[in-house]
């Protein structure tokens, strides 16, 4: 089609600043803006998996409330998988390794914060 710009998409993982991530023109292709995404991607991954856990039901709250608030948090965890998954299917190996260790790190930092509020301190001995 004329008038159309051309999309070259990538279909197997490569490395280098040279991808588009979520947007058109993004992160723009300057070593700067890549750095950003990644981390950007790493923050997303990260706070995926710390609302995952996000305790935000009340025993003395409304029951319809409850609801209401935990689909409302489901809701942004599920747009904020999408994105990240998005951002992987760029096939950039950098973007991998950041969704990646963000999912981890979040993942551990949830389970040790939990292991940590759930046993009680002991006194050395």
């Amino acid at each position: 089609m004329e008038g159309m710009p051309k999309m070259n998409m990538q279909m197997s993982f490569h490395w280098g600043n040279e991808a588009t991530i979520l947007f058109t023109g993004w992160p723009n292709q300057t070593t700067g803006m890549y750095i950003l995404a990644l981390f950007f991607v790493f923050v997303l991954a990260f706070a995926k998996e710390a609302l995952s856990v996000w305790p935000i039901i009340k025993q003395t709250t409304n029951p319809m409330v409850a609801g209401i608030a935990q689909a409302s948090v489901y809701s942004v965890g599920v747009v904020m998988g999408y994105l990240v998954m998005l951002a992987v299917m760029s096939f950039n190996v950098g973007i991998f390794i950041a969704a990646v260790a963000g999912h981890t790190f979040g993942d551990f930092v949830v389970k040790a914060s939990s292991l940590a509020l759930a046993k009680p301190s002991q006194p050395e001995v």
